[in-house]
């Protein structure tokens, strides 16, 4: 007799609460965000340059910080304040976007939001680890990362239905709502009270980092190589904007991507549960490869459509895989430290991979960066093969 596959077994109170977090959280962010560099090239009139360095130093602040904030985590065995206090420092400065009038102050605004995000990201991902049995632990980071993909998809229908009639300014004060609600369920967290051991509490930062194993820094150094070349949908809606479609079309395809990733993330996880994580991640990688190969040639509406889906099955493949791999190979008291690395080395790698692919933009042509990323997606897989994989199961 067949059983019956329930998505939601394993699914503990912690993980929902997460959830809710992450989708009330990327409900608010997504009402400001891709409006971000529209507000500063239409409203404040400044050009691409200080788009470029505003996404780009708010991204490294918050690289440089999920390390410190995993390791530290470790180091008192405590999660929730790390989460708690990144999320509240999240909320409370995106209404302060209303306020600017020069893009050094979307700047600074940008960057201390992006603190917020720093701090609270290994923690939490730690916190989705140890609120679920080891067998469905891909399922449970499927599970989060589709309630953040709800969020992401209602913030940018909102976005895209209110600014027509509330403006910039007043879109960026309604996000406070979702933000604050998001905060507020935080409270419900039931964290596990692990007590620190001495040999632990000792420990350094360089200490922790050295007793991370060798396949667990490999596979690090493999999802930093394919973010490298991980160009994002910034470049696919330049792409369509390239072929002819309208700026509110091409955010249509934006939440097209959205709702592909969010249908797909969590029988992605529950199959990287089922047959292992490498295989899953290799096959997203691959997608990812085949989506940049595609675009190369893509020249009408119904093509880019096309690789706006396979693009988000894609990020659905390899999104909450990766962090799920990450913590398989992780030892156990180093769980925070592990995700906060590799959350660092992607994203470190996050503004110099952007910078190039603008540049083979600008300076040779679209189709140089898909090749970029095309070139750098197999050089990943082609090195995956030497990681090593020893799951507990």
């Amino acid at each position: 007799m067949n059983r019956r596959i329930n998505i939601f077994e394993g699914i503990t109170r912690n993980i929902i609460i997460l959830g809710l977090v992450s989708l009330f959280t990327d409900l608010s962010s997504q009402m400001v965000f891709p409006l971000i560099p529209l507000f500063l090239t239409s409203v404040l009139g400044v050009g691409a340059y200080a788009v470029g360095i505003v996404e780009g130093a708010a991204e490294t602040t918050a690289s440089l910080l999920k390390v410190l904030s995993g390791y530290w985590s470790d180091k008192i065995r405590k999660r929730k304040p790390f989460v708690l206090f990144g999320y509240s420092l999240s909320s409370i400065t995106k209404p302060l976007f209303a306020l600017a009038n020069v893009w050094s102050f979307v700047l600074f605004i940008r960057v201390i939001e992006r603190i917020g995000k720093g701090l609270r990201t290994a923690p939490r991902d730690a916190i989705v680890a140890e609120s679920c049995d080891e067998g469905v632990r891909g399922k449970a980071y499927g599970f989060h990362r589709a309630m953040d993909g709800i969020g992401s998809v209602l913030g940018a229908v909102f976005a895209f239905l209110l600014l027509p009639f509330l403006g910039y300014r007043k879109i960026f004060l309604f996000a406070f709502i979702p933000g604050i609600i998001a905060v507020f369920v935080i409270l419900f967290i039931r964290e596990k009270n692990i007590p620190v051991k001495k040999e632990i509490k000792e420990k350094s930062i360089k200490i922790s980092f050295k007793e991370l194993p060798v396949n667990l820094k490999l596979f690090i150094l493999v999802s930093t190589i394919f973010a490298f070349g991980h160009f994002g949908y910034a470049f696919l809606l330049l792409r369509a904007k390239g072929i002819g479609l309208a700026d509110t079309k091409a955010i249509l395809l934006y939440v097209l991507f959205y709702v592909v990733y969010t249908i797909f993330v969590i029988p992605a996880g529950m199959l990287s549960d089922k047959i292992g994580r490498k295989p899953v991640l290799i096959i997203g990688y691959m997608v990812f490869a085949i989506t940049s190969l595609g675009l190369i040639f893509t020249s009408n509406i119904y093509s880019i459509l096309l690789f706006f889906a396979i693009y988000g099955l894609s990020y659905a493949m390899f999104d909450g895989a990766q962090r799920a791999f990450v913590v398989d190979l992780a030892p156990e008291h180093l769980k925070g430290t592990a995700l906060g690395t590799f959350h660092t080395a992607i994203g470190l790698v996050a503004l110099p991979g952007g910078f190039v692919a603008g540049l083979l933009w600008d300076k040779i042509n679209p189709e140089a960066t898909f090749l970029f990323g095309f070139t750098l997606a197999l050089i990943a897989i082609v090195l995956f093969m030497f990681v090593k994989v020893a799951e507990k199961r």
